[in-house]
């Protein structure tokens, strides 16, 4: 790996820890303030809004400046969204931005490895990526939980300064000043990725017209062949994923009787059987075999059902390992083969942003739904059997619809799996 990869590794890790952390963090500030507890619900789809509403301009960004650049811009977005959330606003506007730096982050995040690294390492690459951004999530909501704890609160509040009143008065508020100088350690990181040398696009004069090119690029990869089975299978599985961070919380509340500190504690299980699955596939999987691992997503969905029967942490922590597991090493490949297509049929920046509005709208759709529900009073049991048999069935369809592609269209898919294989291989 070029030396530059390791620089976007640490300025993802750091940039990730801080998003995670944050989140356990929001949740511990509404609860403090006794919020409804579909508001708590409402933070998943508060921070995928700006992903859906500037998506036709996020990825023609990311395009027209240098990545590291927009990842610099976009860490001190989020930092303003903590401002915002430590000084009075309200915390589902406040995440809100967090969630624009996010959307604004994504497409230079991925696009650059487009653009640094040859196609033949991409799923290596992507493997990495994604088993680091899976430690962060660990860490990070380990992080939450205990900045937000008793323990650690109580000492961080204990801390006087003799000049003025910082006015930080909670454990919530504390946790999210520490996470501020975390997001600055991320954006220093930022000012060292190296420049890539690839030209630019320039942004036209007329911002709206990237409404219309941003929807013939999420057209083409909806009617490429392989461009829409990969998207359709990483749309559906971060769109579950992405509201299990919360539901996790709200069934190991339920089911074991879990405070915001210990339960952030079992979120972090899951994510760590997610990085042990996406290394596993970025080491056994190639590119041109990326659709071999769809079987995996209806066993997963089918595990998450199976939540509902365990009471014991015992039992619970090694189950939700192995199901994690099986969605890292069915997302990382789907994940490869998607920048892949992308890359032939449009700039990088505009492809991962097609990617993203498709991800996060499927994550503002169920997180609508689950806030919603919550508010009608279902309990987190139903709203994970809902979301597991979803994901089950909507796994066999994406299944069935490759299927029939590669009887009906042998030739044309035939084709892009030989550019896929000649790619991994001489790229």
């Amino acid at each position: 790996m070029k030396r530059g990869f390791y620089t976007i590794m640490a300025a993802q890790f750091f940039s990730s820890l801080a998003d995670n952390a944050l989140f356990i963090a929001a949740v511990e500030l509404l609860k403090s303030s006794h919020a409804a507890p579909w508001q708590a619900a409402a933070l998943v789809p508060m921070f995928a809004l700006f992903y859906v509403v500037l998506a036709p301009f996020v990825g023609a960004f990311a395009d027209a400046r240098p990545k590291g650049q927009v990842m610099f811009y976009s860490n001190a977005i989020k930092v303003v969204g903590c401002l915002m959330m430590l000084f009075g606003s309200h915390p589902l506007l406040a995440y809100a931005i967090v969630g624009l730096g996010a959307a604004a982050y994504s497409p230079a995040k991925y696009g650059i490895l487009t653009e640094l690294l040859p196609p033949s390492q991409l799923v290596k690459a992507n493997g990495w990526i994604e088993g680091l951004t899976i430690a962060s999530i660990i860490l990070g909501i380990l992080l939450g939980g205990q900045l937000v704890g008793h323990a650690l609160s109580t000492r961080m509040l204990g801390l006087d300064f003799p000049v003025f009143d910082t006015g930080i008065d909670t454990p919530p508020e504390a946790a999210i000043s520490v996470l501020i100088f975390i997001y600055a350690i991320a954006a220093w990181f930022n000012t060292r990725i190296p420049k890539t040398g690839v030209e630019m696009r320039p942004i036209p004069k007329n911002p709206l017209e990237l409404v219309p090119d941003f929807w013939s690029c999420n057209g083409r990869l909806w009617h490429d062949r392989l461009g829409q089975i990969s998207l359709a299978t990483t749309t559906l599985f971060w769109g579950v994923s992405g509201n299990l961070r919360y539901i996790i919380l709200a069934w190991s509340a339920a089911a074991l009787g879990y405070s915001t500190t210990q339960a952030s504690s079992l979120s972090g299980v899951v994510a760590l059987g997610t990085a042990v699955g996406a290394i596993a596939a970025s080491m056994r999987v190639r590119l041109d075999r990326a659709t071999s691992v769809m079987p995996l997503g209806i066993a997963m969905g089918l595990l998450v059902v199976c939540m509902n029967f365990i009471s014991n942490v015992w039992v619970a922590a090694p189950f939700l390992i192995l199901m994690g597991a099986l969605g890292g090493y069915l997302v990382v490949p789907m994940n490869a083969l998607l920048q892949h297509r992308g890359h032939n049929l449009m700039g990088a920046g505009r492809s991962i942003a097609v990617q993203n509005f498709n991800e996060q709208a499927c994550i503002l759709g169920l997180g609508a739904f689950y806030s919603l529900s919550a508010g009608l009073g279902l309990s987190a049991f139903g709203a994970i059997t809902a979301f597991g048999l979803l994901v089950a069935g909507a796994m066999w369809l994406i299944q069935r619809w490759h299927q029939r592609n590669c009887i009906e269209h042998k030739d044309e898919v035939e084709h892009l799996l030989e550019i896929a294989r000649h790619d991994n291989v001489h790229g």
